[in-house]
């Protein structure tokens, strides 16, 4: 008889606080880039001056990011920390209204009273802030907030997504740096959008269309105001 081995079951959900992090740097990274070297281009800048504003905005924006999400990240991270020493005291006070708490979340989830005051009690028993962390906060291991984390990979990522087109500039010098930065730009944010979609589980070509089509107007915006101006900003 052939033993069977367990399954086991890959969920992505474990991938979100950090993936969100590193698409978000990435894409802006490109963006936001890509915008600053074609305004300046659009404003008749010198190969060197494009070159200057866009590595300043790639170090201003890896550190703008990383700061972002470490502050916003982190005031999340508070507040869960202050809802986990809340209910910490609560278990320590009144255990016996914890557990009706607790058995009221899994009747409403469809187990009758019986069966669901025996879960809330072996869980209790188990690890009762565990329990009350997962099924009444909705705080687990996988999602919680994580500021160092988030921050490196947005920082990381941004300057990745930033060096593409200043990496254009160096390889295309002459006078046609507006139409290829915003051309390769383009396609590393196709490429950037779709791949981000497959890792979470969607669409490969919503993806790819949802990220080229704001970086499309943020870099038509941008080159309008430069060739409007005609100054280096």
């Amino acid at each position: 008889m052939r033993r069977r081995t367990p399954h086991r079951e890959r969920h992505r959900a474990g991938r979100i606080g950090w993936m969100r992090a590193a698409v978000l740097g990435a894409n802006d990274g490109i963006v936001s880039t890509a915008s600053l070297v074609v305004g300046v281009a659009a404003a008749h800048a010198s190969n060197h001056e494009i070159l200057v504003a866009g590595v300043a905005g790639l170090v201003a924006g890896a550190m703008s990011m990383a700061a972002g999400e470490y502050v916003s990240v982190s005031s999340q991270a508070d507040t869960e920390q202050a809802d986990l020493a809340r209910e910490r005291k609560e278990l320590a006070t009144d255990p016996s209204a914890e557990l009706a708490e607790l058995t009221g979340i899994y009747v409403r989830r469809g187990l009758d009273r019986a069966l669901a005051k025996q879960v809330a009690e072996r869980l209790m028993a188990h690890d009762a802030l565990a329990a009350h962390a997962r099924d009444e906060l909705g705080i687990t291991d996988a999602l919680s907030a994580r500021p160092i984390q988030a921050a490196l990979a947005s920082a990381g990522t941004f300057a990745v997504g930033a060096a593409m087109p200043l990496l254009a500039v160096i390889v295309n010098p002459g006078t046609h740096i507006v139409p290829v930065v915003a051309g390769s730009s383009l396609v590393f944010l196709a490429l950037l959008g779709s791949l981000a979609a497959v890792v979470g589980g969607a669409s490969s070509l919503r993806g790819a269309l949802r990220v080229t089509f704001w970086g499309a107007l943020a870099m038509a915006l941008t080159a309008g105001v430069g060739a409007l101006f005609g100054t280096v900003v």
